[in-house]
């Protein structure tokens, strides 16, 4: 692939659009979610008391907390009640029916 920051995940089947996808790829719990032909990810802890989202209602490109209800935006991670608040976000691409996740080293 030529970017080593790019690690495979899933089988693109394995996840359908508007649904979610619980995944752990370097030690981290990532949630894929899709959208169309776009997979965004999030981290998948809720930076409020630490709930998985797998569990949560997705509208539109909100994701919300199964235990508290905080909302979230898929796309860019804000917190919709304050921008402050942020979740990790994991840029994917599909490439050859495989999810790639991009995984920063820091």
């Amino acid at each position: 692939m030529g970017d080593t920051n790019l690690v495979p995940s899933i089988k693109e089947s394995e996840i359908q659009d508007n649904a979610m996808r619980s995944v752990r790829v370097k030690g981290k719990p990532i949630l894929l979610v899709r959208k169309g032909n776009q997979v965004f990810g999030v981290s998948n802890r809720c930076p409020h008391m630490g709930c998985g989202f797998e569990g949560g209602i997705l509208r539109d490109y909100l994701i919300m907390c199964p235990c508290h209800g905080w909302k979230f935006d898929i796309r860019t991670g804000k917190y919709e009640e304050n921008e402050a608040t942020m979740l990790e976000t994991y840029r994917c691409i599909i490439q050859n029916g495989k999810i790639y996740i991009e995984i920063k080293n820091k």
